[in-house]
């Protein structure tokens, strides 16, 4: 057993200060601060190079945090936590001492979680008894780190969402395979700030990397049982802390420091970093589940418990729900969003399984505390931020509800548009579904604006682009679960061969699908976010759950063909033409308005004799051609308050199996059309060819096209 630590001269530690929680550097040493409501005494325990442990009572209590100084002390230092407490599992009160913990709000954490059932808080053989077994061996090291503001950053990008294309981005595997960054960079932080990393997105033309989970998390013990780990990130263990095995550099406190250094790189290339965050639930899981943090300090003050507190409430599927109603984990919530964008650089956030950060008691609240701290708050509300609408309990589908400054992903967009490119008659979109996800979704976000719509055909959760044109069944085997996990409503079409083939018919079909499915996406009123890899044919082998692969499965190839170079090449097209035309990409929901008498609507819907689009044709569920003239009068105006004025456009959507005839609009001042780009294409057009108004032209099967008016 360790000894309570004291001073050379007898005197118990220094009582520091409360605030701020967690490990401060002072002078004299470190102040560290933790809340605990519930614990009768926190001890700080310290680790030396030699694993040696040194206990410090934290002895000063302030409102529930436990505070004291660590005199001497700098950063560097690696320590944990124990917590004493009453134990009544009856009440949802486990405390045990014999569990080291992390501090919830280290900046960095030190080692791994070495799986073993002595992480659970109670004996084996009997939950109501505390497990005596001590921890110290198992569990990684929280680590004081200093912040540098020494140096200056670059000023943020601050793109306009009129202007956001954002690319999903996970840190490990986009540069695990890329021969251009060295060797002992790839898949770090280091490797997504290298040069070569930072090229391919400015060629790309997105404007936001948004990163999957890089808050510092551990793997599952059941997919450590079976040799597989957590690639995605989605299991917390700190909400402050980068993850560290994404450094390049080292894990006691240099992961900090890297990070900062790739937000800095990719600022100044003009890129914005928004991190996919989770504070739904953590690391620790059910009951069952290991002790690492929050239940070692207070499970029923972290934790949102049922049956009185026996049990746990869990609308994520992960075991818990984080008690985000409690004022005390709301601060620890808000002081982490804020750090990441005051000291780390951060542009925004997009909140995994949003909803169940609404449940302000078990219901999903319109006005949780949570969405009213971040309304509020003068740091987040100059941010980006995305919600993830859902979470798995009742009443936990609340796609358009969090109302202005959020973003929601919109899986109706995702749904609709995979269902007007497949083939299958069951599974098509109604087209008049199909003419409101184009638009924006105005039928859902009727309150904001088409920007709230964070428009997706592909996530990391679900197909890649290329598996969605390869396969018609999952195919997850290798994830040891027999492949019943992951989602069996992909909406997908393999054209012809299920998975890898050398047909050439087969693989151009693919090629034409894909191409339409991007063109759909970044030709949307909304915000489009691309998935990592579709630019260049990426292939999980049909694997649509790939969260327990990190391997060659999810890792980029990025030895490119011919097809996927074209494929490549059509990518940048589109988002370059999408940058370059205001008109593609208005943050203002269309009402067929005229600016002047003798000038076209905002948006007129046409059927392929020019006449407009009547309603018996967008309820017909044959109708597989869709036009629209879009306006370059637009009613938006720059950041001057000048009218602004583009090209107008006609585009075509042709999810049919023949060509369709169409007749090009003839509005007056206008003398022909030029076909900037046609998805019927293997590259795009070079020299496009001009079409006079009034004429009929050719739109291919399963393509879209583009006509600039001129």
């Amino acid at each position: 057993m360790a000894e309570p630590l004291v001073n050379d001269d007898g005197r118990p530690p220094a009582p520091g200060d409360p605030f701020p929680l967690g490990a401060t550097v002072v002078a004299g040493g470190v102040n560290l601060a933790v809340w605990a409501p519930s614990a009768e005494l926190v001890e700080a325990c310290i680790f030396d190079d030699d694993e040696q442990e040194t206990r410090v009572p934290l002895s000063a209590t302030h409102e529930g945090i436990h505070h004291g100084l660590l005199e001497g002390a700098r950063a560097g230092l690696r320590y944990g936590l124990r917590a004493h407490g009453p134990w009544n599992p009856q009440q949802g009160q486990r405390f045990n001492p014999a569990k080291l913990v992390m501090d919830p709000y280290a900046r960095a954490i030190d080692g791994e979680v070495v799986s073993s059932d002595a992480l659970r808080v109670y004996a084996r053989d009997d939950p109501g008894t505390a497990d005596p077994r001590d921890t110290a061996a198992l569990v990684p090291r929280s680590v004081v780190v200093a912040p540098d503001h020494s140096r200056s950053r670059p000023l943020r990008p601050g793109t306009p969402w009129s202007s956001t294309v954002i690319y999903e981005l996970h840190v490990k595997g986009f540069t695990a395979r890329m021969s251009q960054v060295p060797e002992r960079l790839r898949g770090t932080y280091a490797g997504l700030g290298h040069p070569a990393a930072v090229q391919h997105l400015l060629d790309l033309g997105v404007s936001a990397v948004q990163l999957m989970p890089v808050h510092h998390f551990v793997s599952e013990p059941a997919l450590v049982a079976h040799g597989l780990s957590n690639y995605w990130g989605y299991n917390t263990l700190g909400f402050f802390a980068p993850h560290a095995a994404y450094s390049s550099s080292g894990s006691r406190g240099q992961q900090v420091v890297e990070f900062a250094a790739m937000v800095d790189g990719l600022h100044d290339a003009g890129i914005e970093v928004l991190l996919d965050v989770v504070y739904n639930h953590t690391c620790e899981a059910g009951l069952d589940g290991p002790t690492l943090s929050f239940r070692g300090l207070g499970e029923a003050d972290h934790y949102k418990l049922v049956e009185g507190g026996r049990t746990y409430f869990d609308t994520t599927g992960c075991g818990n729900n984080v008690d985000v109603g409690d004022l005390g984990v709301l601060r620890l919530v808000m002081d982490s969003l804020r750090y990441w964008v005051l000291e780390m650089g951060v542009d925004g956030f997009r909140f995994d399984l949003a909803s169940a950060l609404t449940r302000e008691e078990l219901d999903c609240e319109d006005r949780a505390s949570f969405l009213a701290a971040v309304h509020q708050d003068p740091v987040l509300r100059t941010v980006k931020v995305i919600a993830e609408p859902w979470d798995v309990g009742s009443g936990g589908y609340r796609l358009g509800s969090f109302g202005a400054p959020w973003s929601e992903w919109n899986d109706k967009y995702r749904g609709a548009v995979r269902g007007f490119w497949n083939r299958e008659p069951g599974a098509r979109s109604d087209p008049g579904e199909m003419g409101w996800r184009l638009t924006g979704s105005e039928d859902i976000f009727y309150t904001r604006s088409p920007r709230a719509s964070i428009n997706f055909i592909t996530a990391h959760d679900g197909f890649t682009l290329a598996d969605l044109v390869s396969y018609d069944r999952k195919h997850n085997e290798a994830n040891g679960e027999f492949n019943h996990d992951g989602s069996d409503d992909n909406r997908s079409w393999n054209h012809g061969v299920e998975g890898p083939t050398d047909d050439a018919a087969v693989l151009a079909d693919r090629a034409r699908t894909s191409r339409a499915l991007l063109a759909t996406l970044l030709l949307s009123a909304g915000t489009p976010m691309l998935l990592m890899g579709d630019e260049i044919g990426h292939t999980q082998g049909g694997n649509n759950n790939a969260y327990c692969q990190d391997n060659e499965t999810t890792w980029l190839d990025w030895q490119l063909d011919d097809r996927r170079s074209a494929l490549l090449m059509w990518t940048r097209a589109l988002v370059a033409l999408r940058r370059a035309h205001p008109t593609l990409r208005q943050d203002r929901f269309f009402d067929g308005r005229r600016p002047g008498a003798d000038q076209p609507p905002d948006l007129a819907w046409l059927q392929a004799d020019g006449t407009a689009m009547s309603d018996r044709t967008w309820h017909d569920p044959t109708t597989t051609l869709l036009l629209a003239a879009l306006s370059g009068n637009l009613a938006e105006t720059d950041r001057a308050g000048r009218p602004q004025h583009d090209d107008s456009f006609l585009i075509a959507w042709n999810g049919g199996d023949e060509d369709a005839t169409v007749t090009l609009p003839a509005p007056a001042g206008a003398h022909s059309y030029a076909r900037v780009l046609d998805t019927a294409d293997e590259t795009p057009a070079t020299d496009p060819p001009v079409h006079p108004c009034g004429q009929a032209t050719t739109v291919s099967a399963r393509s879209v096209a583009v006509f600039r008016q001129q």
